[in-house]
């Protein structure tokens, strides 16, 4: 990282800007093109370890991606605003943002597809559900893709 006065190590401050992205960009090759696509997540995070969980139909052009080739880069953000100034140059953005790399993988185990999808749940409304558990129907609907970060930072400008 360039700006290390911008980096965030500090666990919970890492947490803290995870809590505030409801939306993450996952990045894959296309026959050697990019592709991007901005999904809702849910993730697991310790003080090491990152993993994103995100849901998608069963069947489509991002599952086939992945199935070629599971490397991905991954992106998320939070309070974008812009900071004014008198000249062009003096505009700046405040931002937190983490960005990585990873591998994907299309969950199949119907309990690791539940737990994934109360967490994607939790982390967008809030609220526990159990119902995932409990009527297994609603896993099989989805397609679950599990990033497990190689490698991320976090940077920050106030």
């Amino acid at each position: 990282m360039r700006r290390k006065d911008r980096e965030v190590t500090v666990s919970e401050e890492i947490r803290q800007v995870l809590e505030a992205c409801k939306v993450c960009r996952i990045g894959m090759l296309d026959h050697g093109k990019p592709y991007i696509v901005p999904m809702n997540m849910g993730y697991d995070y310790d003080e090491k370890t990152l993993t994103i969980y995100f849901h998608c139909a069963r069947e489509g052009r991002k599952l086939e991606l992945l199935r070629e080739n599971a490397q991905v880069a991954f992106e998320m953000d939070k309070e974008i605003a812009l900071v004014e100034g008198d000249t062009p140059c003096q505009y700046s953005f405040r931002y937190a943002s983490i960005m990585g790399t990873g591998k994907a993988e299309i969950v199949e185990d119907e309990l690791e597809k539940a737990d994934a999808l109360a967490k994607i749940m939790k982390h967008q409304t809030g609220r526990d559900f159990d119902v995932f558990a409990e009527n297994p129907k609603m896993a099989r609907a989805v397609a679950i893709i599990k990033v497990s970060a190689a490698e991320y930072s976090c940077k920050r400008s106030d």
